[in-house]
């Protein structure tokens, strides 16, 4: 048994019994994602050999102590900018900023392109708003729009939620991005702008299979619903714009001027770092807010106790399921990878989409599946073989490994099912089809992308 436990293999035994144990305790004990990690991180701790023994502890102690400093480190580095997006989000949602943005997209684009209007609505909207929040806001102007035409109902909800789960899936600063940004140690502003761009074709193959399924199976509108306006009068686009684009702008502009200057002046560090960035944009968020509302100090702060509350629960799964990953690269699975991929010539970005992949077939959440696969994959990639391309194909990878199937398990399946008000045979036909097609096109994608621009 000695033997065993200390050979080469043993780390890949504790990775899959672990991931075993994750899916058993959130799919089939419906344990919260929280516990179920933690009590992962402790399960991976208890039976690995060989950690090095924190100062003055014995190695039980060690094994019990090292999830929880782990916990405790990725807390510190996403917790700020998490809470802030959760402000944003409910600020843009309240204020009607989201709802301005909507409206004008459907102005300028008219009812001909009502889909792709849509589709762009999502797709913006991803960025700093939680992609059920994003379908709650958009699927009754779906509906009122499949009312009025008399059609294309199924491509309207494909539309709404395939724009949505594209960018909650690989532009930060939504959970699961900005974990496995932070994992992997790479520049925030530079995730932004390649996840945008490698963004744009998903979006396209979203428009085009979306109408074909609209085409082969047109559904009808169930529910009773309409789009009414929820505010007297809506912000301005500008201001509704603001909380997005300028966080997301800083960011990014951090990243461009050290690539133009290959250097970065302070006060442009200071203004693109995430932390600044991103409460800036919540500032903004926030006056709006309590403006076009015309809240009072007190009265506005209650407001923001419910997203920071929400923010607080992905806090805690995001930073648990840090230690996780953090104790599974303890185990020294690294070297066992290094040297089945110098035996058998393993790829990293498969493999990364593949882990990322059967976590979320498996338990159901993207976010889990994002956080559980990058702790994974940087563990590995720290004693593992030099990658000839740049690791931000890594997380685009296991980006899109988290978006393919979607099923009974993911919460996402029952948002849009109830939603729409398709059944759940209806749903496997459209929805689960539909974020397959994604996932596999963004893997080609990755792929293509890595091989024509390393940038190793």
């Amino acid at each position: 048994m000695n033997l065993i436990v200390h050979s080469v293999y043993w780390p890949f035994f504790l990775l899959l019994s672990s991931m075993l144990l994750v899916m058993l305790l959130i799919g089939r004990l419906k344990v919260h994602p929280f516990f179920s990690l933690i009590l992962a991180a402790l399960y991976v701790g208890m039976f690995t050999p060989g950690l090095a023994l924190l100062p003055g502890q014995s190695w039980i102690n060690t094994a019990l102590e090292l999830p929880m400093i782990e916990f405790g480190v990725m807390a510190g580095k996403i917790a700020w900018v998490i809470a802030l997006a959760a402000i944003i989000g409910a600020a843009m949602l309240e204020s009607g900023a989201a709802e301005r943005i909507v409206n004008d997209l459907l102005h300028y684009l008219g009812e001909s392109r009502a889909a792709f209007a849509l589709l762009l609505s999502g797709f913006i909207l991803a960025i700093p708003v939680f992609f059920d929040t994003v379908f709650f806001l958009l699927i009754p102007l779906g509906i009122a729009l499949a009312r009025k035409t008399g059609k294309d109902y199924v491509w309207y909800v494909l539309a709404i939620g395939g724009g949505a789960v594209i960018n909650h899936s690989i532009v930060p600063p939504t959970p699961g991005p900005l974990i496995m940004a932070e994992t992997l140690s790479l520049d925030l502003g530079l995730v932004i702008l390649v996840g945008l761009a490698a963004g744009i074709i998903p979006a396209a193959l979203v428009w085009i299979v979306g109408r074909k399924i609209n085409e082969h199976m047109p559904l009808p509108i169930r529910l009773q619903r309409s789009y009414e306006t929820t505010q007297n009068s809506l912000p301005g686009t500008f201001f509704s714009l603001s909380p997005i684009i300028i966080p997301v702008g800083l960011i990014a502009l951090s990243s461009v001027v050290f690539v133009l200057l290959e250097k970065i002046p302070g006060w442009v560090a200071f203004l693109g770092n995430k932390n600044t960035a991103m409460a800036l944009g919540a500032a903004i968020a926030v006056l709006l807010w309590a403006r076009q509302q015309g809240l009072s100090k007190s009265q506005l702060w209650q407001k923001v106790n419910k997203p920071l509350e929400i923010g607080g629960m992905i806090i805690l799964i995001t930073s648990a399921g840090g230690a996780y990953g953090a104790m599974i690269g303890h185990t020294g699975i690294g070297d066992g990878i290094k040297l089945l991929a110098e035996d058998f010539h393993i790829h990293y970005i498969p493999l990364a989409w593949l882990i990322a992949a059967i976590f979320k077939t498996a338990q159901g959440s993207g976010t889990v599946a994002m956080i559980a696969a990058s702790s994974i994959m940087a563990g590995i990639m720290q004693v593992g073989p030099e990658m000839e391309f740049h690791p931000i194909y890594l997380l685009l990878a296991m980006g899109f490994g988290s978006v393919f199937l979607s099923w009974m398990n993911d919460s996402a399946f029952w948002v849009v099912a109830r939603m729409s008000g398709f059944s759940e045979k209806e749903t496997l036909k459209t929805w689960t089809v539909l974020l397959g097609l994604i996932g596999v096109a963004g893997l080609l994608q990755v792929m293509l992308m890595a091989w024509l621009f390393p940038f190793a």
